[in-house]
């Protein structure tokens, strides 16, 4: 498997928690809710590591962050994995509870996915070179939508006493890799 065990860990993260969710669930439309709430709350962290992979290379250089932001693309593929799961999941939740969407309220995630899916299918050397400077952007404007998108997910949760304390979890992780991010920018800026 060699440096591809972090899209193992994407996949059997995801898997594990829609098996979860479905075994601790009440009914169809709570167990595929747990389901679709636990992988989005599995992948935060591992879409958060290969966010933060470089920055945190750059901030504490060593053994572990030098790993971690060499192997950032299959943590990236880990997260593309966890994440398609969760789309399953979303997808059952939503079918299980026959709650009907609006196209506005579709659009920001749909376009995540598709982001997602841009990310992984151009996370190759062959696609670097093809894309050439296309590439640098389409990662590194991808990687903030991303980041965006779960930052206001979980935000929007904040005001509902319910959700709060998974609200103050998914926007205190993102802001602080962003924090972190911001930290190895300015580093960069003053050498």
């Amino acid at each position: 498997m060699g440096k591809r065990w972090p899209l193992a860990v994407g996949f059997v993260a995801g898997l594990s928690a829609v098996w979860l969710g479905l075994a601790t669930g009440h009914d169809a439309a709570d167990q595929w809710s747990r389901a679709a709430r636990w992988t989005a709350r599995i992948g935060l962290p591992i879409f958060l590591l290969t966010y933060a992979a470089s920055s945190l290379g750059r901030l504490w250089p060593g053994g572990l962050t030098r790993s971690l932001w060499q192997d950032r693309r299959w943590w990236g593929l880990g997260f593309a994995a966890c994440h398609t799961v969760h789309l399953y999941a979303l997808v059952r939740a939503l079918d299980a509870k026959g709650e009907e969407r609006t196209l506005a309220s579709l659009l920001p995630g749909g376009l995540a996915y598709a982001v997602i899916l841009a990310l992984a299918l151009t996370s190759s050397d062959a696609a670097m070179r093809k894309l050439r400077r296309n590439w640098k952007r389409l990662h590194s404007a991808g990687i903030h939508y991303i980041w965006l998108i779960f930052t206001l997910a979980y935000a929007g949760r904040l005001m509902n006493a319910d959700t709060r304390p998974e609200a103050i979890y998914g926007v205190g992780l993102c802001l602080a890799a962003l924090a972190v991010r911001i930290a190895a920018w300015r580093k960069g800026k003053r050498a």
